[in-house]
């Protein structure tokens, strides 16, 4: 049987973590995924001025994450094997165009060429980013993953404050003031783009820090564990996918909220998915990534099953846990596929990172279908059991408790 050296590598030493390198792509993250998420935190906005249903909103979610998921793993592969030291502000630069073609949009076809535009900007950032990520950890890649994901997540959270006071206000036309963030980032990138050439490509042939078990597993182990991987992806965004895209829409239905009370209590949901991300990174490089998969999946079932009984003060209380818990999880699932497959790291980043946004579009798309032909209601109380699926992390091998002990 053919084998595969999953975590066969000696401990090797390596350079310190580039702290500086790091903080420059957590706030270049924060830049990217604060104007990517102003698209969903307008769908109220949109609703009213285009006279959307809910499947229409579905499809601009989709048009994004599909446009995002299908090129990233195609364009990590092709940088493993060709790194590209300045990808980071050309991804930056479809970002642009995106918001200034949202800001003058005239029509729905409009609007899906937008988030076409910002998908494609999206594909490149984040597995480059990743890379470049793993490349400044000094082996610390769980720290690293979690330090630059969640200038990520606290862009998400930041795009509905933005939106409830300041685009409100204003109409869409404003959106176009936020493309300056995008020019902000590719002004702090070029700079990450020159450290890369000089010290990034070497770093990244390393072998993986701390993945001295000893273990060989077989191609079929690989390929089965990087099966669950994405699956328990599945089930973590498409749930988060309910929220994101129609947390708003059920505040407002349900309880009768007004559009800014809504959007502020979608801050206060992503700002806890922010806090999470932080902290599941480091807990996975101390007590082990399979655990942090176990206890984030599968430990946040019990609150979403009560989230679609309960009231507006719950609601709000129940969210936040939700995020905290699951949003720790995502981290460890990408390190531990790219431990599973070293030397493939642009590639493992960009097949989840876009597997990520695929299944938030996917979701979007199906659960707004669901949501014409039911109800707002119904959804997330269809949406309550995928955690469940959580149970498939079992199937994972045991690969990280020697360096479980380093670490101690």
């Amino acid at each position: 049987m053919q084998r595969t050296t999953a975590a066969v590598a000696k401990p090797v030493s390596v350079e310190s973590t580039a702290v500086k390198i790091l903080a420059a792509l957590a706030f270049c993250h924060f830049l990217n995924d604060m104007m990517q998420s102003l698209v969903p935190a307008l769908y109220p906005v949109l609703q009213e001025k285009f006279a959307l249903n809910f499947s229409q909103i579905g499809l601009i979610t989709l048009t994004y994450q599909i446009t995002a998921s299908l090129l990233q793993p195609a364009i990590g592969l092709y940088t493993d094997h060709r790194p590209k030291a300045y990808a980071l502000p050309v991804g930056m630069a479809f970002t642009f165009a995106g918001l200034l073609m949202l800001s003058m949009a005239s029509s729905f076809h409009f609007l899906l060429g937008a988030s076409a535009l910002a998908g494609v900007g999206s594909a490149i950032f984040h597995p480059e980013a990743s890379r470049f990520a793993r490349s400044a950890s000094g082996g610390r890649h769980g720290f690293a993953q979690a330090f630059f994901q969640v200038g990520g997540a606290i862009g998400s959270a930041t795009g509905p404050l933005l939106v409830a006071f300041f685009v409100l206000a204003r109409g869409i036309g404003s959106v176009a003031w936020f493309s300056i963030a995008a020019l902000v980032a590719i002004l702090v990138l070029l700079p990450v783009g020159s450290w890369y050439q000089r010290h990034g490509v070497a770093r990244n042939r390393v072998p993986p820090h701390g993945v001295g078990s000893g273990m060989a597993l077989s191609q079929r182990q690989v390929t089965v564990s990087l099966a669950v991987l994405m699956i328990l992806v599945f089930s973590k965004f498409f749930y988060l996918s309910s929220l994101t895209s129609y947390y708003t829409f059920y505040l407002i239905q349900r309880f009768g909220v007004s559009m800014q009370s809504a959007q502020i209590h979608l801050f206060v949901f992503l700002g806890a998915l922010a806090i999470g991300t932080l902290v599941g990174g480091p807990l996975g490089d101390r007590f082990g990534r399979k655990y942090v998969i176990w206890g984030s999946i599968v430990g946040v079932l019990p609150f979403t099953l009560l989230l679609p009984y309960v009231g507006l003060e719950w609601t709000g209380i129940l969210t936040v846990v939700i995020g905290l818990i699951l949003s720790s999880a995502f981290s460890a699932i990408v390190v531990f596929a790219q431990e599973l497959v070293p030397g493939k790291v642009g590639m493992i980043s960009g097949l989840f990172f876009g597997l990520a946004f695929g299944m938030s579009g996917v979701g979007a798309a199906v659960l707004g279908v669901v949501a014409d032909y039911t109800s707002i209601d119904f959804v997330y109380r269809l949406c309550a059991f995928l955690p469940a699926i959580g149970l498939i992390t079992a199937l994972l091998p045991n690969i990280e408790p020697p360096r479980r002990r380093r670490a101690s």
